[in-house]
């Protein structure tokens, strides 16, 4: 009797646990404008079946920095902002490619391995300014170039999305 009874508490108390943690993935909608949509399969949606990020909502994931040169800079620029698989987490995204679509409509896919591979970050900052719409803002698919010279070549320069505005999961 006594070993059911400790079995039927460590059960609830595995239960709430977990409906705790389910909680805590769960993310409030917006409050600010939406800078960032992330559709498809999503499983923690804050707005009908997506998932919509504000500015704050990102700077409040962990932030990285890359330092790096690209085509689009001259010299070595450090680029900072969320990781692209901390946002996919943020998201409960499950899928195995990335259609990244741009302020312009133009879209690129990226598979999600390249995200769980690489520190690809959606970046913010450019040298520790704002990255705006006219700088290529306010988000840029940024690889580490300079840590893996392998990635600058053209596949992944194309998949170097700037200005991204949305994120399918496929």
């Amino acid at each position: 009797m006594i070993r059911r009874t400790v079995m039927v508490k460590s059960l609830f108390l595995a239960v709430v646990i977990l409906g705790l943690s389910a909680q805590a993935v769960a993310l409030e909608p917006p409050e600010g404008t939406v800078v960032l949509v992330i559709s498809g399969n999503v499983s923690h949606p804050n707005v009908g079946d997506e998932v919509h990020f504000d500015k704050e909502m990102l700077q409040a994931l962990p932030q990285h920095e890359t330092v790096t040169h690209t085509p689009w800079y001259d010299g070595a620029v450090t680029f900072s902002g969320p990781l692209g698989r901390s946002i996919l987490n943020a998201a409960g995204a499950q899928g195995n490619s990335l259609r990244v679509v741009a302020l312009n409509d133009y879209a690129s896919t990226i598979p999600v391995s390249d995200f769980e591979n690489y520190d690809v970050i959606l970046a913010m900052r450019a040298n520790g300014h704002v990255l705006r719409v006219r700088d290529q803002g306010p988000l840029f698919v940024i690889y580490p170039f300079d840590q893996h010279p392998a990635l600058l070549n053209e596949e992944i320069l194309m998949r170097s999305v700037w200005q991204v505005a949305r994120i399918d999961v496929q």
